[in-house]
């Protein structure tokens, strides 16, 4: 369903500053893989997703979607196939538009726009009920700004937003960064559930550990722009926290010391 072949991306390259973020990364996902992906401060994790979002464009290698080459396509060719989070709510949403107005942009991602109404009356029930889902009552909400929202809230309709048409890739980079442990617990649920529902291939950055490992059927590890290793099924799902550290260690003959990683885990 998605292909990365050997995809690199330099930053600041011939200067001191140079930067790998992507060294000669490959990766394969079938449909209905849920991929946690995880790794030190500046491992290129967020690169990774960038690129297949669109947002970045490798130097090379190549990135194919449902049999398409998409490597050097811009985001409006890609905005039907893939639904995306960022890290920060503000990213993923239109703080000056109705959580409602921001649903009907979203559920017509990828698709013509037009001068008509975009909040229906059969739309405005549909998004109702999907608000109410969350559990947080923004289906009492529904006409109020995004931007009066609390992040967990905003993050929760982006969630939303992101999976609305059902898209072919989710991508979440760390979308539970920004928020309490409780809201964390809220939306994290949510995305599983959703997940599940629509089937839906996903990639997710993480920086804790114990999310990576109880999340998904695949655990992909990155250190220094490349993948160090892959852990799937089982194997996964016997690992715990200590041995994730200690896989590492070995694949990259080097301790994990970025305490944002070690201290939320």
């Amino acid at each position: 369903m998605l292909a990365l072949h050997d995809v690199g991306k330099t930053f600041i390259e011939g200067t001191a500053d140079v930067v790998r973020a992507l060294d000669r990364v490959s990766l394969t996902l079938e449909a209905g893989d849920f991929v946690t992906v995880i790794g030190s401060n500046g491992a290129g994790k967020s690169t990774l997703l960038n690129a297949i979002a669109g947002l970045v464009v490798p130097d090379a290698g190549r990135i194919v979607l449902d049999d398409e080459d998409i490597t050097v396509a811009p985001v409006h060719r890609r905005a039907a196939l893939i639904g995306r989070i960022a890290q920060n709510a503000l990213d993923s949403t239109c703080a000056s538009m109705s959580i409602a107005e921001n649903l009907a942009m979203a559920a017509r991602r990828g698709q013509a726009r037009g001068l008509r109404r975009a909040v229906t009356a059969g739309r405005a029930t549909e998004f109702r009920e999907r608000l109410a889902v969350v559990g947080l009552g923004l289906e009492e909400r529904a006409d109020a700004r995004i931007g009066t929202l609390s992040g967990g809230q905003r993050q929760a309709v982006a969630l939303l937003m992101a999976t609305i048409a059902w898209p072919r890739l989710l991508l979440l980079d760390e979308h539970l960064a920004n928020l309490d442990p409780r809201t964390a617990a809220v939306v994290m649920a949510l995305t599983g559930r959703l997940v599940a529902e629509g089937g839906l291939t996903t990639l997710m950055v993480t920086h804790n550990m114990a999310q990576a490992i109880r999340w998904g059927n695949r655990l992909v590890m990155m250190h220094a722009g490349r993948i160090i290793f892959e852990v799937r099924g089982a194997e996964k799902a016997a690992l715990t926290v200590e041995a994730l550290i200690r896989r590492f260690h070995v694949a990259s003959g080097t301790d994990l010391d970025d305490d944002r990683v070690l201290l939320a885990s």
